[in-house]
């Protein structure tokens, strides 16, 4: 690939890949450039605002963002962290109106909690990139006074072109403060703390004489809604092979509870009765024990896997609780149901052994690493697919988000499946991956989940349940 245009005071990056320094700035072509936000630690927001010569927005639509994810018809795009990437802002500079000056990107800690700032986030990275061009990378300085905002970039115009430029600024009052300087007015909780909602501010009284010419009453017009920088809730999502879904949590909220349910209907009423007792097996990594590396938590490995990564950040002393010693003796079941007032705060409902379901809650989120949700087949010699059997996991936050793990493949003669990763290590919140992988056939030995997420079948003890 072509280099960018030209670039101007910066350093070079790792590899010789161009990187910026703050206030640096480089030319950009004609097409898309999409900017991606890399981070780790606490979570952090990306959005984007489009402002006019003077420094002002237009309207409330010029905020773009997680709650409205486009401007002037899809001229400036928010993407959401996926399995094609992380959270990026994506910009067409030609197809934005006169008006707009400069397109603004904004990275933001958590605005429903106050508490958060950049000291707690680490390796804060941008990315630049566009098509037949080398990527470019600028890195804030660090922000350890308190900020919850900083401006990352800003795409602006130069003449008939466009150009790059690195800005590094922080905000201590977060988006709400940001978006205020900006000409956006962030409505007020009930507790007179700003960040619930947003509406774009309208222009000052002016001063001097008035035109007293008796003019026509005008019809009165209805307030506009603010605009509500609160995440919504992810609703109800049923994930695909392979795929994943986010759900956006406060890991510090002690009165959030996440169940996950194991589901079944037997298939038919022949399967019902020659006996349909599956079993919920909730396999876990507590946060003091995780690990974060380069393989994506749920990666089925073979035999044999030495974990690999590093720590995730300290959020407070390791909850006290037994636990058994062992490979595999992390989890909960029928047999060791768990608990919530201590270690692992997990906590299976009880055993169904008729087609039904069976429930395990999970809370404090902030202990929490990674939870892996098996099946086993109680049936004779694994009789049956688990897909056979309608079985399924069912992950909500009991708050407007619930997401439906199904089975795709009809593998028989098999006593376990891995259905489904919880991660909560995910910094937006509990990233729910399809895993769908089976035992070998009759093999009865338990999978284990690693501490780096890494999921190893075939690798875990051996218990036969007893009626």
């Amino acid at each position: 690939m072509t280099s960018w245009p030209e670039v101007d005071g910066e350093p070079q990056g790792v590899g010789g890949v161009p990187e910026l320094g703050k206030g640096g700035n480089t030319a950009v072509g004609e097409g898309p450039v999409t900017a991606e936000l890399h981070a780790e630690g606490e979570q952090v927001d990306l959005s984007a605002l489009l402002v006019t010569a003077d420094g002002r927005v237009r309207s409330d639509d010029d905020l773009v963002f997680y709650n409205q994810p486009e401007a002037e018809s899809g001229a400036v795009r928010h993407l959401p962290a996926d399995a094609t990437g992380p959270e990026r802002v994506e910009v067409r500079p030609g197809a934005l109106p006169a008006d707009v000056d400069r397109v603004v990107l904004v990275g933001s800690c958590d605005p429903d909690d106050t508490s958060r700032t950049f000291s707690a986030v680490r390796d804060v990275l941008v990315r630049a990139r566009q098509d037949g061009a080398e990527p470019v990378d600028f890195r804030p300085p660090p922000l350890l006074d308190g900020e919850r905002a900083v401006l990352l970039m800003e795409l602006y115009r130069r003449g008939p072109g466009w150009k790059l430029r690195a800005i590094g600024q922080g905000y201590a009052d977060g988006l709400a403060g940001l978006a205020t300087d900006f000409g956006i007015d962030v409505a007020e909780d009930d507790d007179g703390s700003e960040g619930e909602g947003a509406g774009v501010a309208g222009p000052e009284d002016a001063s001097g004489p008035r035109d007293t010419t008796a003019q026509p009453p005008r019809p009165a017009q209805p307030p506009s809604a603010p605009m509500s920088l609160r995440k919504p809730p992810l609703g109800t999502v049923s994930l695909d092979k392979g795929s994943q879904a986010t759900i956006s949590l406060d890991k510090q909220d002690q009165e959030l509870v996440v169940t996950a349910t194991l589901e079944w209907d037997g298939g038919s009423d022949e399967r019902r009765r020659r006996g349909a007792d599956l079993d919920l097996y909730a396999l876990f990594v507590p946060a003091h024990k995780a690990l974060r590396g380069a393989r994506t938590p749920g990666t089925v490995v073979k035999s044999g896997h030495k974990p690999e990564g590093r720590p995730l950040p300290a959020t407070g002393s390791p909850a006290k609780g037994t636990a058994k010693k062992g490979k595999g003796a992390d989890v909960v079941y029928y047999n060791q149901k768990g608990a919530l007032k201590q270690a692992p705060h997990i906590q299976l409902d009880g055993d169904a052994r008729v087609p039904g379901k069976e429930t395990v809650r999970i809370v404090r989120p902030d202990q929490q690493g990674y939870v892996l949700l098996c099946a086993y087949s109680a049936v004779s010699n694994g009789f049956g697919s688990f897909r056979s059997f309608g079985a399924k996991v069912v992950v909500t936050d009991g708050r407007g988000s619930t997401v439906t793990v199904p089975l795709f493949e009809n593998t028989k003669t098999r006593y376990w499946v891995a259905i489904a990763l919880v991660d909560f290590t995910d910094p937006d919140g509990a990233a729910i991956r399809h895993v769908e992988a089976y035992s070998g056939r009759m093999t009865e030995r338990r999978p284990v989940l690693h501490p780096d997420g890494a999921v190893e079948m075939n690798a875990g003890p051996v218990e036969f349940k007893r009626r």
